[in-house]
């Protein structure tokens, strides 16, 4: 949808967020990145030249090897996921929700949702949501509704953008208990949680592997919550689903994650993918909609809108949600990287994601000044522990070797101290990749 603003709509936009220009807007920005110099010659240039022209700045751009994760992961996306999502028939000027979407849109979401159902062993997947976050907030929403109770258990561990986003949805109520429950050695501490635990207790909402790149005892925790007549709601990062046991097989009630990991590009934050899956006597509080295949009078195969608890389409005090999108296109990108993969190469994703991951802390446990935060079984990213002020070293670092060293977390997790680092290693790490982080660290504590 394109919408032409007038200068006078500008102009209140501007004054309504209390700046007076476009510009003081994107202040925060370095100018020489901002209004570089392109040096483009006073005679005019047609547009083969100006690509050129274009291209050979470009390539003046300094690479920079990440290993930053916290959520948002580098990966490999095969040529034909992007080949194919970019066909002319996937592209549409509006949201397809009517009851009139195509067939082909209808079978990829349906697709979908099979692919996700089997990756995450769930009863039903609805058709995707925004992203991770808005997936795990309307997780614990259903929960509250079916259970009628106002205590909802979180892990000190799960990701801050997912418990922000929670808060978020229960804003406008003072009604309900968000507990966190507090981390030991970097998991969940199983004890305080059956201590907390009570006839009261809605949900307990966890995440695995934790923000700290650690893997839960997932059927332990869920045993327990279902033990006092609490839901369990998960979050699965999805790469680590083909070497970790999917939320299903532990008897998770809902179960949400991430979609960017499969197929989707970093693309400064968006747009990502949220995973929601649920039991089958849960799928009526599922929001959004959900693709069916069926047959036609003619005994022909067709694809319908089966389900559709949003506000448009029955009474609005009785909506699951007031959710009326899905990402179609992202969820599509998902299908095809998924397909590609199949369950064999989804396994050998998991494994590769883990040896890097297992091979960057082998190496930079030997640097002095640097160990290991905490032991146990990680997927593709760990905490380190540095000497010194993790935020300065990686400001030093991605300066002087145009390396990002990972996400410092003293402002996430005060308690961890200023040296805490979250480091990150994908499939996308090579080992030369990983000994230059190595040698850059070594250099620079």
């Amino acid at each position: 949808m394109f919408i032409a603003n007038t200068q006078k709509d500008r102009e209140e936009m501007l004054r309504t967020i209390g700046v007076s220009s476009i510009k003081d807007l994107l202040k925060q920005v370095p100018e020489k990145f901002l209004y570089p110099a392109f040096n483009l010659p006073e005679t005019s240039l047609d547009e083969q030249q100006t690509a050129r022209r274009m291209k050979t700045l470009a390539a003046a751009n300094t690479p920079h090897l990440s290993f930053l994760g916290a959520g948002a992961y580098e990966r490999y996306i095969p040529a034909a996921v992007k080949s194919l999502i970019s066909r002319g028939e996937y592209l549409t000027a509006y949201t397809p929700y009517q009851a009139e979407a195509s067939q082909g849109i209808l079978q990829t979401i349906y697709e979908y949702q099979s692919s996700v159902c089997a990756l995450y062993a769930m009863d039903c997947a609805n058709a995707s949501m925004y992203d991770g976050a808005s997936a795990f907030g309307e997780a614990v929403r259903a929960a509250v509704r079916i259970t009628g109770k106002k205590k909802v258990l979180c892990q000190e561990t799960l990701n801050p953008q997912y418990l922000t986003a929670l808060k978020t949805y229960f804003a406008n109520s003072s009604d309900y208990q968000f507990i966190t429950i507090p981390a030991k050695d970097g998991f969940m501490d199983t004890d305080k949680l059956a201590a907390l635990l009570g006839p009261d207790t809605a949900c307990v909402a966890f995440q695995t592997p934790n923000f700290f790149g650690l893997m839960e005892d997932a059927p332990k925790i869920s045993e327990a919550a279902h033990k006092s007549g609490a839901l369990v709601v998960a979050a699965a990062d999805p790469a680590s689903l083909g070497l970790f046991i999917p939320p299903g097989d532990y008897g998770a009630d809902f179960a949400v994650g991430e979609g960017q990991s499969l197929g989707l590009p970093l693309s400064y934050g968006g747009p990502y993918l949220g995973i929601f899956a649920c039991k089958k006597e849960y799928v009526r509080q599922m929001p959004g909609r959900i693709a069916g295949m069926t047959k036609d009078k003619d005994g022909k195969r067709g694809f319908v809108l089966t389900l559709q608890a949003r506000e448009q389409h029955i009474r609005r005090d009785k909506a699951a949600s007031n959710i009326c999108s899905n990402e179609a296109l992202c969820a599509l990108s998902a299908t095809i990287y998924l397909a590609l993969l199949g369950p064999e190469g989804l396994k050998e994703l998991a494994r590769a994601n883990a040896a890097a991951a297992a091979f960057t802390a082998e190496k930079l446990s030997d640097v002095k000044g640097a160990k290991l935060k905490f032991k146990g079984t990680f997927f593709n990213e760990f905490v380190l522990e540095i000497k010194g002020d993790a935020a300065e070293l990686r400001e030093k670092v991605l300066k002087k070797e145009h390396i990002d060293i990972g996400l410092p977390l003293k402002d996430l997790y005060p308690a961890l101290g200023p040296g805490a680092l979250l480091v990150c290693a994908t499939e996308t790490k090579t080992e030369a990749d990983i000994l230059r982080l190595v040698k850059a660290l070594g250099e620079n504590i």
